[in-house]
């Protein structure tokens, strides 16, 4: 029963901002490596956003560079991902995921996803 639940999502007009934020009112999220994933309308893959173990390996993908950030408060076990300079191309279901690693096997836990639409 690892529960995950993103939140933040919304409408807002294009070059606005939106800061998401995923809990988990039952785990530590800081024994966990972090990361958001967006899956557009219509396609059934996500999109690797953001990932971090620790601040020095963020990485980011290319199409969100330098208008995300990923981050923590590791006292409100609160993951953050700030959205700035919005495109109407970022419409999407905006997805929180743990990932915890056992050698050979790795784990995922999902959130259901919150939508975040840009538009005029």
């Amino acid at each position: 029963q690892f529960k995950i639940v993103e939140s933040g999502g919304g409408l807002v007009q294009p070059g606005g901002s939106l800061n998401l934020s995923c809990t988990a009112p039952k785990f530590n999220l800081d024994l966990y490596s972090m990361g958001w994933f967006r899956q557009f309308p219509g396609k059934e893959r996500k999109e690797e956003l953001s990932c971090m173990n620790n601040p020095e390996d963020t990485k980011y993908a290319d199409s969100v560079k330098g208008r995300f950030t990923i981050s923590r408060d590791n006292a409100k076990n609160v993951v953050y991902l700030q959205m700035n300079s919005l495109k109407p191309e970022d419409t999407a279901v905006y997805y929180c995921n743990a990932q915890e690693t056992y050698s050979d096997l790795i784990l995922d836990h999902w959130g259901k996803g919150t939508l975040v639409t840009v538009s005029s």
